[in-house]
């Protein structure tokens, strides 16, 4: 997955400890450079005017962890401009234990009370979150009722959501996390973005990335 790659990547940009200057931020994405056109869109939920943003992402990833503060900020910059959805990528398989997590989390309406904090475990606390029992005992310890998530985890709903992630995956052809579609057509990402800025410096690769979705917004906002 071009995750890994872009992990690679970082790593060996650290490795040599170079100091590869930032070229002006992609104000302008181009198709192609910045971001990729699907060639087959999705439909999309987003109602009126409003444009729709999926973010596919892994608990896991670093990356994905590194990047939430600074999408979380541009989410409450867009405001009542975007619908966001998130799917969190199967990494290990239909039943991948993170993606189980935040489907039932969702299903529960605790996405905004818990996402960070999963986040904080297995990057700060190092939770291995790689099996039900772990996920299960860690939620039922920073809570939620182990019943009630237990209900929802073996629910006909997200288990039907589960097992759908990996044709979803597949329709928005995305290969790594995090990645960003916009309005059903729109595909970008840091890994995409870096071609264009050339920078060992995260937050200001993701800085990039985030003005190339505000374009993309913009840009498929024109159109509704």
């Amino acid at each position: 997955m071009r995750s890994l790659r872009f992990a690679l990547l970082a790593a060996s940009l650290v490795a040599t400890a170079v100091s590869i200057p930032a070229s002006a931020s992609p104000t302008d994405p181009k198709s192609g450079v910045e971001y990729v056109t699907l060639a087959q869109p999705q439909p999309v939920q987003a109602a009126g005017k409003k444009v729709e943003v999926i973010e596919f992402f892994m608990y896991h990833c670093p990356h994905c962890n590194a990047l939430e503060p600074q999408f979380e900020q541009w989410v409450k910059k867009q405001g009542d401009n975007i619908v966001l959805k998130r799917v969190h990528i199967p990494a290990t398989g239909a039943n991948d234990p993170e993606a189980h997590l935040y489907l039932t989390l969702e299903a529960l309406g605790k996405v905004e009370q818990m996402h960070a904090k999963v986040f904080k475990a297995i990057h700060v606390d190092r939770v291995r979150m790689r099996d039900d029992a772990t996920v299960i005992d860690w939620v039922s310890k920073n809570g939620i009722d182990r019943a009630t998530f237990t209900n929802a985890w073996n629910s006909f709903g997200v288990m039907t959501k589960l097992r759908r992630l990996p044709q979803i995956v597949d329709a928005y052809k995305v290969d790594g996390a995090p990645t960003i579609v916009i309005d059903g057509k729109y595909q970008t990402s840091p890994a995409t973005v870096y071609n264009t800025v050339k920078t060992n410096n995260e937050p200001q690769l993701f800085q990039a990335t985030l003005q190339v979705m505000d374009a993309l917004v913009a840009k498929a906002a024109k159109t509704k």
